[in-house]
């Protein structure tokens, strides 16, 4: 099984993108960026852990702490990442965090067909 990250932020719709993500997939570990209002109003249905953190930030202190939250939580040498959900500044420091990290990305999303790497 496969860890998933997954940016939960602003974009119309991305909530629900996420949610079947997690709902459709069995996941050995689902980890959440977030900010505190996607904390407190999204419900996953499966066991979740949210980091939140403050895009506010610059990008590198944003990549930083995305990375040390995550540096001792991942146990896969791959992980499915989504970013439908998110600002351009997100995903880079995302994506970044993820690299310096040394896992592997499989960038994953939901289609018409199901859950797919891209």
């Amino acid at each position: 099984m496969t860890e998933l990250i997954a940016c939960l932020s602003t974009g119309k719709g991305t909530w629900g993108h996420v949610s079947r993500l997690i709902q459709d997939q069995d996941w050995e570990k689902i980890f959440l960026i977030t900010n505190d209002f996607g904390k407190e109003n999204f419900s996953p249905t499966k066991p979740s852990e949210f980091m939140v953190v403050d895009s506010r930030k610059p990008m590198i202190e944003l990549r930083d702490e995305i990375k040390e939250r995550l540096k001792d939580k991942i146990k896969c040498t791959d992980v499915a990442l989504n970013m439908a959900s998110g600002t351009g500044k997100e995903h880079m420091a995302i994506l970044s965090a993820l690299l310096q990290l040394g896992v592997g990305i499989r960038i994953v999303a939901l289609t018409k067909e199901g859950i797919q790497e891209l």
